[in-house]
Parts: C-alpha cells; sequence; structure tokens
C-alpha cells in the first residue's frame, strides 16, 4: 500500500520510518497540507495519511476519490476536519488513534498550569539578567483548589490523576462520565454551569463538534470567577477567542493557557519568526502578560510519536485487508 502522509515534518519521517519498516505500507511524506489546492498529489496512492490542520472536507473528498484514495488514516484523535458523511458516501474509510500517550497532553496542561501560576517563564528571564526581584511573581498554592476538568476521556482522566496528587479539589463534566472516576470518592460530576461558576480552574478536555464550538463564550465567560485561570490543550474552536480577549481585559480571567488557536492552521508548526504575523487576533492575544501560548506541542513526547506512528501503520494495515478496528475506525 502507497500512502502519502501530508503535513510531514522531521519527527513523522523518523517515527514513521521505524514504525513501517516491517509492514508492506509505503509511506511518502508531503511538507503540504491536504487542501483543495494540493490534493492533486494525493494521485497514486491508494491512502493518505493527515493531521489535526489538513483538510478534507467534502470537495477535497470528491477529490480523493477520483484519485483512487480508499482510506484516511488521521495521525491524531480529533477528526473535525474531516467530513464523515461525504467520506462515508464516496466509500472512503477514516481511522484514528483515539489514545496516545494521554500523560503527554495532561502533563503539558499542568506545565502550563504551573507556568503561568508560579510565572517561571518570567523569573528565568530576570535572573538571566542578573535581576532578583520578586515583585510580580506572586503565586498560589494549588493545594485545596478547584480544578473544573470539561471532558474526562483518557487525557483528561490523567490530568485528574495528577491534580489529585497536589490536594486539588475536582469538578467534571462530561455528557459521557467515566465509569471508573464514577467511583472515585475525591471528585464529582457537575452540570456544566456549576463547574464554570466554581472553579478556579477551567481545564478543556473534549472534543470539537457542532455542540461544544465555542462552549466558552462571553456568557459562560461572565458565569466564572474573577481572576479564573483558562487551559485549553484540546482544540482552538472549543473557545471564542474575541471573548477571551474581551475577558482578559476586564480581568475576569486571570491567566489563560493554549496550546491550541482556533486559527492556528496558518500558524503552527511552521518557523514564521522572519514573518509578519497578519492574524491581529493572535497578535492581541499574545501580547497579554498573563498569558501562554505555545505551539500545539502537548502530544510532542517520544512516547506519544511512538504510539501514533505504530498505530496509524497498524490502521493504515487493516485499510489495507479490507479489515477495521472499531475502537479507530469511524
Amino acid at each position: 500500500m502507497k500512502v502519502l502522509l501530508f503535513s510531514s515534518k522531521k519527527h513523522d519521517q523518523d517515527y514513521f520510518s521505524i514504525a513501517s519498516c516491517s509492514s508492506d505500507i509505503e509511506v511518502d511524506h508531503q511538507r503540504a497540507h491536504l487542501d483543495i489546492d494540493t490534493v492533486e498529489l494525493c494521485k497514486g496512492y491508494s491512502a493518505i495519511c493527515i493531521f489535526v490542520n489538513d483538510n478534507a472536507n467534502a470537495e477535497v473528498l470528491e477529490k480523493l476519490n477520483q484519485y483512487g484514495v480508499q482510506h484516511i488514516a488521521l495521525r491524531c484523535a480529533g477528526f473535525n476536519n474531516v467530513d464523515l458523511l461525504a467520506a462515508n458516501k464516496f466509500g472512503i474509510t477514516v481511522s484514528r488513534v483515539p489514545s496516545y500517550s494521554p500523560e503527554a497532553v495532561a502533563e503539558h496542561a499542568l506545565a502550563l498550569i504551573m507556568t503561568l501560576n508560579r510565572k517561571t517563564h518570567k523569573a528565568y528571564n530576570r535572573v538571566r539578567e542578573n535581576n532578583f526581584s520578586l515583585q510580580g511573581l506572586l503565586g498560589f498554592n494549588l493545594f485545596g483548589k478547584t480544578v473544573g476538568v470539561i471532558g474526562t476521556g483518557q487525557i483528561g482522566t490523567a490530568l485528574i490523576r495528577i491534580l489529585l496528587g497536589f490536594g486539588c479539589k475536582i469538578m467534571c463534566y462530561d455528557p459521557f462520565p467515566n465509569p471508573k472516576l464514577l467511583e472515585t470518592s475525591d471528585l464529582n460530576y457537575v452540570d456544566l454551569k456549576t463547574l464554570i461558576q466554581q472553579s478556579d480552574i477551567i481545564s478543556l478536555h473534549c472534543p470539537l463538534t457542532k455542540e461544544s464550538h465555542h462552549m466558552i463564550d462571553a456568557e459562560s465567560l461572565s458565569l466564572m470567577k474573577q481572576g479564573v485561570m483558562l487551559i485549553n490543550t484540546s482544540r482552538g474552536g472549543l473557545i471564542d477567542t474575541s471573548a477571551v480577549i474581551a475577558a482578559l481585559k476586564s480581568r475576569q480571567i486571570g491567566y489563560l493557557g493554549l496550546d491550541v488557536y482556533e486559527m492556528e492552521s496558518e500558524l503552527f508548526f511552521e518557523d514564521k519568526s522572519f514573518d509578519i504575523i497578519q492574524d491581529d487576533v493572535f497578535d492581541r492575544l499574545s501580547g497579554f502578560p498573563n498569558v501562554i501560548i505555545t505551539g500545539h506541542q502537548g502530544f510532542y513526547t517520544h512516547e506519544a510519536l511512538t504510539e501514533i506512528a505504530d498505530k496509524t501503520i497498524k490502521n493504515l494495515m487493516l485499510a489495507n485487508q479490507n479489515k477495521r478496528d472499531d475502537s479507530s475506525f469511524l
């Protein structure tokens, strides 16, 4: 099976080379994103592999069908960038990696929490300039704070395990509660409004769907505690960025940590250090002193990349044999 891997970086080449070496999957790498302008590159391939910022909408899927592409392998958990109805219409099967080292993303969420709280990034820069003043570096104890975790899949559950070790009080919201967590006496499932109103820290760990799009908007922000900490390591579209900027200006949000951004496809995973950024919203957002943005690196650990490559190759092998894994195929 010949596969074209879009949005390829060096780590993709390294890890997929290892994962595919003992299989009959031949992977070619393409730096470009998949969209209607690049879909022609798929000619001659029976499958493609895409990532979070590739675009497999109905128009692209129609072209893929014409070129003989029979399978799309997502090397990520989210699949909001694939029109599943159109894929089904054209007979194109779709797989994903539903879980890959959930601790990787959970630990990155914690890193954002700790950095925002204790301001270690600012302290690091100060000390390098021989400035040892503590002014402006005041933090707070995580012990005893109420953390609201929205989405209790494997990543949300991993974060909960970590935060319980800090002595935090945990509130959870998920339309489909985790049965294992229901047995845990140290946390409570509550409705979304209660979580938003009572949490000192809110961390998002849910997929992007029509229902969850802009779940953090002006109305929900107005219900939060003054000075709340908001963390998003899931999908940028969960947050209404304009509403968040207004809440930062009014100090309703005291701390904001993002590893994702709604319009990140134009920015993330590329070196833009010599460019003039044309996204005025991102420029405004990144200018706040109480905001930390990382470039979608939550997944970027050795363990996670190994699992992503291995599982994606296994999905491609199953697709090549006209088989499926119900946990991974959509």
